[in-house]
């Protein structure tokens, strides 16, 4: 599982230094591809195939289904960390996220979310009340 946030650097060639508390879990190879709210997906290979099974159960007659699979799976990149943990964000998921060389690394459960530090803490602060104000159910079953 992974879980927490981290601030790694990006260096000059592009890479990142994934945390030590997730690289066990992505050790095995990983794919990064695009996410929601303009941040980069990390997932284990494992459970980049999981998600690709369910992509494509969707209908291929479902417009919003094509679009969103063209978006998710044209961006995505396989890798295996070097020796020294790191990968390497090809630069259209640079660009995508808007990363400079101040990163933010949170644990999203399945999965890992890189994020341009200040387009973290702005979305962050932006949605810190809200999530601490919900008052109902927002994931059936959960809370």
């Amino acid at each position: 599982m992974l879980l927490g946030t981290y601030t790694p650097k990006l260096d000059d060639k592009g890479r990142i230094i994934l945390p030590a508390k997730f690289r066990a879990e992505l050790a095995g190879g990983v794919v990064l591809t695009r996410g929601q709210e303009h941040c980069i997906y990390v997932f284990s290979a494992a459970t980049f195939l999981q998600q690709l099974e369910k992509l494509r159960s969707a209908p291929l007659t479902s417009k919003q289904g094509r679009e969103f699979q063209r978006f998710f799976l044209s961006g995505a990149s396989e890798q295996e960390p070097d020796s020294q943990h790191r990968v390497t964000i090809p630069q259209v998921l640079r660009d995508y996220a808007g990363l400079d060389r101040e990163l933010t690394v949170i644990g999203a459960g399945d999965r890992a979310e890189i994020w341009a530090t200040e387009a973290w803490n702005t979305y962050y602060a932006e949605r810190e009340e809200a999530f601490a104000a919900t008052e109902e159910e927002v994931i059936p079953g959960l809370f």
